[in-house]
C-alpha cells in the first residue's frame, strides 16, 4: 500500500446516533488546501476499504479531522463508526478537490451552503485566516433534519470567535445560519426554500443574491446540489469548471 499513509486515531466524537467525527495523527510531509478531500478508510481482510472524505481540519493544524455519517450496513461506515483511539486509518497521499478559493471570481460575500456531513470542508475553510482577507462577509449555512445533527455548532459559535489569532475577523465577518427541517428551531426550512423565498438574505441583513458581489460553495446531497445549482443558474451565476473561475463551485467528486 505504497500509495497510502497510515495514521492513528487520536480522538473520536459521537455527535448523535447517526453522526461522528474523529481526528488522526498527521505526517509532517502531508500537505493539502482547505476545502480538499482525500480517499480515507481502513484495512479490512488485507485490503483497503476507502471512500472520499473532505478534510474538516485546517491545513495548518497538527491533526487531521473527518466528519462521517453512520450507516448500519455501509461497507466502510459500519466499520468506521466503531473506531477508537489508537486504531489505524489509511489515507491516500494525494488530496484533491474543487472547493477552493482560487476557483471563484473575486466577490464581497461568500456563501458556504451545506447539508449534513457536507459541512466538513467548510469547517476547514472558516478556520482559514486568508478567507477573511478576501471577503467582507462569510455566511455558513448548515441544513439538517434534527437539532442533534448540528455538529460543530459550539465550535463555530463559541470557539472560533475566540481564536487568539483571527477571532476578531470571525466575529466581524462570519455568520452562522443553521436550519432544521423536522423540528422547531430558530431557523427552519430547506436551503433551497430559504434561497428562493429570500428569507436567507433577509435574516442575515444582506441584499438579494447578486452576480457581482456573491460567491457560493456548495456541499451536500446530490439532490441538494442539483437544486441549488439550478437556482443559481437561473439567477445568472456560472459554475467554476475545467479550470475557469466562476461565481460558484461544487465538489463534483461526490455527485452520483
Amino acid at each position: 500500500m505504497a500509495s497510502f499513509i497510515k495514521e492513528q486515531v487520536t480522538s473520536v466524537t459521537h455527535w448523535n446516533e447517526t453522526l461522528f467525527s474523529f481526528k488522526t495523527s498527521r505526517d509532517p510531509s502531508f500537505r493539502f488546501k482547505n476545502g480538499h478531500f482525500i480517499m480515507m478508510g481502513i484495512e479490512l481482510e488485507g485490503r483497503p476499504l476507502l471512500r472520499a472524505y473532505s478534510i474538516a481540519s485546517a491545513n495548518y493544524e497538527e491533526e487531521l479531522e473527518f466528519f462521517s455519517i453512520k450507516v448500519p450496513n455501509g461497507p466502510l461506515t459500519s466499520q468506521l463508526q466503531r473506531i477508537k483511539i489508537g486504531d489505524e486509518i489509511l489515507l491516500s497521499k494525494k488530496p484533491t478537490g474543487t472547493l477552493l478559493q482560487e476557483n471563484l471570481l473575486p466577490g464581497k460575500n461568500l456563501y458556504l451552503l451545506s447539508t449534513g456531513t457536507g459541512l466538513a470542508p467548510f469547517i476547514s475553510i472558516i478556520k482559514d485566516p486568508e478567507v477573511y482577507d478576501q471577503y467582507e462577509r462569510i455566511i455558513l449555512v448548515h441544513g439538517v433534519r434534527y437539532v442533534s445533527e448540528l455538529a460543530y455548532k459550539d465550535i463555530i459559535s463559541e470557539r472560533l470567535p475566540n481564536n487568539e489569532f483571527f477571532g476578531d475577523e470571525v466575529r466581524n465577518k462570519l455568520t452562522y445560519y443553521p436550519s432544521v427541517t423536522r423540528e422547531d428551531y430558530v431557523n427552519t426550512g430547506r436551503i433551497t426554500e430559504l434561497m428562493i423565498s429570500g428569507k436567507l438574505t433577509q435574516d442575515i441583513g444582506l441584499p438579494d443574491f447578486n452576480v457581482k458581489t456573491d460567491r457560493f460553495m456548495l456541499c451536500g446531497s446530490t439532490a441538494m446540489l442539483k437544486d441549488c445549482c439550478e437556482i443559481l443558474n437561473d439567477l445568472g451565476f456560472a459554475e467554476a469548471r475545467r479550470g475557469n473561475q466562476g461565481h460558484y463551485v461544487i465538489e463534483r467528486a461526490f455527485v452520483g
